[in-house]
């Protein structure tokens, strides 16, 4: 079976991202920074919850979070009409393929329903986990919300 890396880069190969390898962790959002050379709050949080809706039917949601924030999940429960829950590692691996700390925001084995934090247009350039805890790539923030198909929201806070 494929790495995460290898798995990510093969769902990417039509866009124009290029994966960077980082000789330390980039596993949290400061490990990530002092990796890159940028800013905490360059750094994409690849969040995954779990929507409870009205029905009782459940969706993983992915929350594109700014490093330097943390989800708001009374926020996220505005914009997505739900009862928001964390997900666990099983279900993260599930929804995305991936393990937490290299959760990419795309390239999932199925689309995911995704939700941007408007604070990240702060950055020229943000960055993600390429699949693993020491890929990243960089982008703008819009390019997110375009290859994400994202919603962007105040769904970030300090």
């Amino acid at each position: 079976m494929a790495s995460g890396p290898e798995r990510f880069l093969a769902a990417t190969a039509h866009l124009p991202i290029t994966p960077q390898r980082m000789p330390d962790s980039t596993h949290t959002a400061a490990e990530a920074a002092a990796a890159v050379g940028c800013e905490v709050g360059a750094i994409v949080k690849s969040l995954v919850f779990v929507a409870v809706h009205p029905d009782d039917s459940r969706e993983p949601v992915l929350a594109l979070v700014c490093g330097d924030n943390r989800a708001d999940l009374d926020a996220l429960a505005l914009v997505l009409g739900a009862r928001i829950e964390k997900a666990d590692a099983r279900s993260v691996k599930e929804s995305t393929g991936y393990s937490i700390g290299g959760v990419p925001p795309l390239g999932h084995p199925a689309p995911v329903r995704t939700v941007v934090d408007r604070d990240l247009l702060r950055f020229e350039t943000v960055w993600s986990a390429a699949g693993s805890a020491y890929d990243v790539f960089p982008a703008t923030p819009q390019q997110l919300v375009d290859w994400t198909g994202g919603e962007l929201a105040d769904i970030g806070t300090r």
